[in-house]
């Protein structure tokens, strides 16, 4: 009687081991640029789309050649109004990052608080009473009236104790002072109110080269200042104690990110007026992405604010063309309901 042997079984081969997920470093380089991409859909979309939209071809041909019958149309008029909207944007959305991790508060922002209102109102009162007509005139009355406001709404607000609705109504009153300051200069100088009436709802039309020339350092130097912040505005969000033993002076930095702020909102307002929901808005979007870190969060600030600056004004020129909205106008409209959702939700710590 003979025996078979049965054939060998193999081993089970190894489950399949899951690939490494990214460094936190990388994702957030990826996502940056992504961002970018965005930013560059936008400033695209700016240079091309409007009362008359112009193909990419003629575009490109606009931005270069001088004998390009676009060139007046892209060159002179659309691209100082996309690079306005560029510093602008960033100008918003850095304050905004700045002031919810000053005073730990979700609704903290420039045009909300009245920060915004504050520069208009001592613009407008330049322009009506002085007879200041050019940004280098009037954007240090820009920057005297945001830093005037930002310090009054700390102290009203109650510093890092404030709650959001606390400074929610401190800042509405402010700003409901300060708006109706500004009507009644309109109208009791109606001279004035023709320059203002597109100013004071906030607009990029009116861009010109020489305003972006001269409002880009104001932005550069407030960037600069919001990077600088990141660390020590981080070492307050744990306690001012753990703030100093980290090597932060609270009071310093308090000091330095009003300043910031003031210059940064002031720049903005004094270029194209006063224009709120930025500094809402992409702090919140951003902050859902990288996390509390304002090392990782400014740099998306400067970038998907000025998208979305952008995107607001390309929406404004197509929904009522051949006419169009303004900037100021379209941000309320998007950004009321997300004030709203903000100001119901549970409040969330940004720490």
């Amino acid at each position: 009687m003979s025996s078979t042997k049965s054939p060998p079984v193999a081993p089970p081969a190894p489950a399949p081991r899951p690939a490494p997920a990214p460094p936190p470093g990388a994702r957030w380089a990826a996502g940056l640029a992504g961002a970018l991409l965005l930013l560059l859909a936008a400033v695209v979309l700016s240079l091309g789309v409007g009362a008359k939209p112009l193909p990419p071809g003629q575009v490109w041909d606009g931005l270069l050649q001088a004998d390009s019958p676009a060139y007046a149309l892209v060159r002179e008029m659309r691209l100082p109004r996309t690079l306005l909207g560029l510093l602008a944007g960033t100008a918003l959305g850095l304050a905004g990052a700045v002031m919810q991790s000053l005073t730990r508060n979700p609704l903290a922002d420039p045009g909300i608080l009245g920060i915004n209102a504050g520069a208009a109102a001592a613009v407008v009162s330049a322009i009506s009473f002085l007879g200041v007509t050019s940004f280098t005139g009037f954007v240090w009355f820009a920057f005297a009236g945001a830093g005037a406001v930002a310090v009054l709404l700390y102290a009203v607000g109650g510093g890092r104790a404030a709650t959001p609705a606390r400074l929610a109504l401190a800042g509405s009153a402010l700003n409901a002072a300060l708006y109706s300051y500004v009507n009644a200069v309109q109208l009791l100088d109606t001279a004035s109110l023709d320059r203002m009436r597109f100013w004071t709802v906030g607009s990029l039309a009116a861009a010109q080269g020489y305003t972006v020339v001269r409002v880009a350092p104001f932005v550069l130097v407030g960037l600069a200042a919001a990077l600088l912040l990141a660390r020590p505005l981080n070492a307050m969000a744990m306690g001012e104690d753990a703030a100093r033993a980290l090597g932060a002076d609270p009071v310093r930095v308090r000091i330095a990110a009003i300043v910031t702020v003031t210059l940064l909102c002031g720049a903005a307002t004094a270029a194209c007026g006063p224009i709120v929901f930025v500094g809402l808005m992409v702090p919140h979007l951003v902050r859902a992405l990288t996390g509390p870190d304002l090392r990782r969060l400014i740099p998306y600030c400067a970038v998907l604010a000025p998208a979305l600056m952008l995107a607001a004004d390309v929406l404004g020129r197509v929904v009522v063309r051949p006419s169009e909205l303004q900037v100021g106008v379209v941000m309320v409209v998007a950004g009321g309901p997300v004030f709203l959702y903000f100001v119901r939700r549970p409040r969330r710590s940004l720490s």
